[in-house]
């Protein structure tokens, strides 16, 4: 051990024992013994995205690479796209088990198992990435979403958002709430079941299905992501109008899962450098959805072939009637539902003011300058 070695050392240790000494909790690992391990640890995520996505899957790589580097590589993680170790949306179910440490996808994948945990990804007509990220790490979300997954041996993270969404791609138009009747759209989540109250047919497929099951009439209408994932799947070249806003999306949330068995056996310092590196990448991973989807609509919009629409006020004020009594049927059923929403809604309803008084206020100025 070099001489600066062992003052940073001796400073970590003596901090460690002022801080036991003042009654304040320390980790199981201190840092002393955390400075001894020098245990190398091989990891394997699965993700629930196809290789080479741009965005998601560069954002899991950035991540594996920030913690390699920070852990100075006691910390190794080798990523996996969907269907390159297990299928896409089998990732929860791999962690779950053991069969690899982390997993990345979004929790309304996994509805049919933790049918609460949708709230942590995104809820039809709910709070967009802001509000989101301040229920999860500022309110109850967080603490909420690690209930609902211990019993399933799974610590989850948050890592990544990708802001609002877009309506989605459909072959035929949307001019009345009867149009959605028998429509066949992929669409998971609460969307979808807001979709099959409104007469639809929700279709849950992998993001590689996608694209086929549009272009051959296996489903009706697909929501994807947003402009520039949209156009990476050629979706312009299999349906005829896009549409705008994702009401079922408005800021989509995805989600760092962990085998709490691996979890606990990770030392102090690499648990910090994990989290640490999940909130970097949330953040990152935001930024680039922005700036690739205002490009990428940009050229939508301009392109000839499709048609770029608004949905009408009226179909989505009674999906938003929908969405109401779907949430209450879901928490008469599921009693950490019930906890979860209760939980969401009050922390909305206590942020309304101050939202009006503030965002609210100015997009509604800016609408002002841009007509």
């Amino acid at each position: 051990m070099g001489k600066m070695q062992k003052i940073l050392f001796s400073l970590s240790f003596v901090l460690a024992l002022v801080l036991s000494g003042c009654g304040v909790e320390s980790e199981s690992t201190t840092a002393a013994e955390d400075a001894e391990d020098n245990r190398v640890f091989n990891w394997k995520m699965v993700t629930a995205w196809p290789p080479n996505l741009p965005i998601n899957q560069d954002t899991v790589h950035k991540f594996s690479r920030d913690v390699e580097l920070m852990s100075r590589g006691r910390l190794r993680i080798k990523v996996y796209a969907g269907g390159e170790l297990v299928p896409a949306l089998q990732t929860f179910d791999a962690v779950s088990q053991g069969a690899v440490e982390m997993g990345h996808g979004a929790s309304y994948y996994w509805a049919g198992k933790v049918p609460a945990a949708q709230f942590l990804s995104t809820v039809p007509f709910g709070m967009m990435q802001n509000g989101a990220w301040a229920w999860i790490y500022g309110g109850e979300g967080l603490e909420l979403w690690r209930e609902l997954y211990e019993p399933f041996g799974i610590v989850p993270f948050p890592l990544g958002n990708t802001g609002i969404q877009m309506g989605g791609w459909f072959n035929r138009e949307i001019n009345t709430i009867e149009d959605l009747k028998g429509l066949k759209m992929r669409i998971p989540g609460l969307g979808g079941k807001v979709l099959a109250k409104a007469g639809g047919n929700p279709v849950l497929l992998s993001a590689a299905e996608i694209y086929t099951a549009l272009e051959r009439g296996t489903i009706d209408a697909t929501e994807w992501v947003g402009p520039l994932h949209d156009l990476r799947f050629g979706l312009d070249r299999a349906a005829k109008y896009y549409y705008y806003p994702g009401w079922h999306e408005p800021g989509t949330q995805l989600e760092l899962i962990i085998n709490s068995n691996a979890w606990a056996d990770l030392p102090a310092d690499l648990k910090t450098i994990v989290e640490a590196a999940a909130a970097s990448a949330s953040l990152y991973m935001y930024g680039l959805s922005e700036v690739g989807n205002m490009d990428a609509f940009n050229s939508l919009k301009n392109k000839g072939h499709i048609q770029v629409l608004e949905f009408p006020k009226e179909v989505t004020l009674h999906l938003a009637k929908l969405t109401g009594e779907v949430l209450r049927e879901e928490a008469e059923k599921d009693e950490k539902f019930m906890k979860v929403l209760n939980s969401y809604t009050e922390f909305r309803a206590r942020r309304a003011s101050f939202n009006k008084a503030t965002e609210q206020s100015y997009q509604s100025i800016l609408r002002e300058l841009n007509n």
